[in-house]
């Protein structure tokens, strides 16, 4: 009698749920929010602001102002969803960053629910990739969502037969989307490094607006420090300073150094942000 009870399955023990329950769960959290929703819309809209602006000015016989990939988007759409992500890559979608990792942490600890989630029988590496993936994922749809529209908003009002790189060669469709494909993950991880250290700072407060405060002060400080000559032996460490290779996609052939320089860098950024904001929901118990 005592052994067929020792051999019950204890009623109390936690049952751990599925993690892709746990992956839907928080996705669906992210894309419920209406700011969010708001500002994938909002980022989206800018190629078709400067399709339009684009098509005026080319309908009025003015030249684009500003040279570089203004200069090369007359009759050129498939630059404008990669223009478009260089834009917004400056500051708008760092901003969208901050602010779905703000929303991760600290908006859960400023509505009572982080302490919830922190006392729950889940390890705090697996409440964090939670929250992580559920970032990531709102940046990489905003991405995706501005290079849709720029293309399409390209291909209708600018017009294009094929993609006119800056070196001056022509290609294909299919390399076009191929390039545009790569420029899309490209920007899309140097966001993720951006979300990472927001994400990092969201653990450590209880207020979106600090994190988004600090993330986009980081960023501006980051800028400036770019644009001093003094500061030349600082470039390599400072992830703002590598953001323009993005436009090497419209060469041909296209080099590699740059993107790949800047991807390694944004890794370690990434690797960074995560490993603090874990070390800080370690010892977090509300």
């Amino acid at each position: 009698m005592t052994a067929a009870i020792l051999d019950r399955p204890a009623p109390d023990r936690p049952v751990r749920a599925p993690l892709g329950r746990l992956l839907a769960s928080e996705l669906r959290w992210v894309l419920r929010r209406p700011r969010t929703v708001i500002a994938i819309v909002l980022l989206a809209g800018v190629p078709v602001l400067i399709g339009v602006g684009t098509r005026i000015a080319s309908s009025a016989g003015i030249g684009p102002g500003g040279g570089g990939l203004f200069a090369s988007l007359i009759g050129n759409g498939f630059v404008l969803p990669i223009l478009s992500l260089t834009l917004l890559l400056t500051m708008l979608l760092p901003l969208l960053g901050a602010m779905a990792a703000a929303d991760a942490l600290a908006g859960e600890a400023a509505h009572g629910t982080l302490r919830g989630l922190l006392m729950a029988p889940v390890s705090r590496a697996r409440l964090l990739g939670v929250k992580a993936f559920g970032v990531g994922v709102t940046v990489f749809i905003a991405v995706v969502a501005i290079a849709l529209v720029g293309l399409l908003t390209g291909v209708v009002l600018v017009g294009t037969d094929g993609l006119i790189t800056l070196s001056g060669t022509t290609l294909s469709f299919g390399s076009a989307l191929g390039r545009i494909g790569l420029a899309v993950l490209w920007v899309t991880f140097q966001v993720w490094a951006v979300a990472a250290i927001a994400l990092a700072v969201s653990a450590f407060t209880e207020h979106p607006l600090v994190v988004m405060a600090a993330t986009l002060a980081g960023a501006l400080v980051f800028g400036i420090l770019t644009v001093i000559p003094q500061l030349d032996w600082l470039q390599p460490y400072l992830l703002t300073s590598t953001w323009p290779t993005v436009t090497d996609v419209l060469r041909d052939p296209m080099p590699w150094d740059g993107l790949v320089n800047s991807t390694l860098k944004a890794a370690c950024y990434l690797v960074i942000g995560l490993g603090a904001a874990y070390a800080r929901l370690s010892t977090k118990d509300g």
